[in-house]
């Protein structure tokens, strides 16, 4: 009997000395994954706590309290209660990660939407700039299409002969002698300092590829400027430079309107009519029509100025647009044509 003792003690000492390697690894690989997910942790606070203190924010709005059973608890070990209790915070650093990886998708999506609208909303003002830069912003009948329209068909039919506009009226400056005489139907810039500082502060487009797109802008903003007589030397300029160009329609269009405006519907007069008889197919030839009546009128010559109403609808009728119809039509009221 006592010796089945020795031997029944003797196996469960045994059995203890076996199982203590198993228990001490065990522990040891649940350390390790607790210091892993504490690491992780102190990550994911990092993340989310960008320059904290270390202190995590309280919910202002928390869940009802219940009293969960807590795993482990009674515990069958401390081997089991504890990885328990890591399973638990590896599922809390898991649905944290994903939480914070869809915020950074969402994001990401955001900012691509906003470069994308920016891309397109620079584009779209970039366009509208360049159409301002090359039409100006000035209503009514002057501001070319942003496009350039289609070829015109030449218009038939014998032309009307040049209105009579009386005597031309005496120039208010003289050429210096030896100097260049200025292009006809201008007038010479005043040599004034206060007005030499005005054109300086009109703003000269940049220079592109094409020169008469230049020269007609700028000529242009010297109009706009209400600079008279440099925009007239400017536009008469680039008819006489680029004469094939499609500028060159608007050009001694804007510089009869120019010579208008400074007072000299004669001056005025012959420039519209010379745009009209020597580029009938340019995009200002309607136009110059249009005011050249306006001239004969300033002039009080209202026959001649029906009499070109007439040719405008006769060449021109299908081409203009709505508004200058209501202006041709207000035109007639006002000159009492048949």
């Amino acid at each position: 009997m006592h010796k089945f003792v020795t031997m029944a003690t003797t196996a469960m000492v045994a059995a203890g000395i076996g199982l203590a390697p198993q228990a001490a690894h065990a522990q040891a690989a649940i350390e390790g994954r607790v210091d892993r997910l504490e690491s992780e942790m102190r990550a994911v606070q990092r993340k989310v706590f960008p320059g904290g203190t270390g202190q995590y924010i309280q919910p202002q709005i928390n869940p009802p309290s219940i009293n969960p059973d807590l795993p482990g608890s009674p515990s069958d070990s401390p081997v089991a209660d504890l990885s328990a209790r890591v399973n638990a915070l590896e599922g809390q650093v898991t649905a944290i990660t994903g939480q914070i990886e869809t915020t950074q998708h969402r994001v990401q999506v955001l900012e691509d939407a906003f470069n994308a609208y920016k891309r397109t909303t620079d584009a779209r003002l970039r366009v509208l700039e360049d159409a301002a830069a090359s039409t100006g912003s000035r209503g009514g009948l002057e501001p070319a299409p942003a496009t350039p329209p289609a070829a015109k068909p030449p218009a038939t039919g014998p032309r009307m002969p040049a209105p009579a506009m009386g005597a031309p009226a005496p120039s208010g400056t003289k050429a210096a002698p030896g100097s260049k005489p200025p292009a006809a139907g201008t007038k010479t810039p005043a040599k004034d300092p206060a007005r030499a500082a005005k054109v300086a502060a009109v703003e000269k487009p940049p220079v592109t590829a094409d020169p008469a797109e230049d020269a007609y802008l700028y000529g242009y903003r010297l109009w706009q400027a209400k600079l008279y007589p440099e925009a007239e030397a400017q536009l008469a300029s680039v008819v006489a430079t680029y004469p094939k160009h499609r500028r060159a329609s608007y050009a001694q269009n804007l510089l009869g309107r120019s010579l208008l405006e400074d007072g000299d519907p004669r001056a005025a007069g012959k420039a519209f009519y010379k745009n009209y008889e020597q580029m009938p197919d340019g995009e200002r030839a309607p136009e110059s029509l249009y005011y050249l009546a306006q001239s004969a009128m300033a002039l009080k010559k209202p026959e001649a100025a029906c009499k070109v109403y007439d040719e405008l609808d006769r060449l021109y009728a299908a081409k203009i647009s709505e508004a200058m119809k209501a202006n041709v039509a207000r035109g007639r009221t006002e000159a009492k044509c048949k």
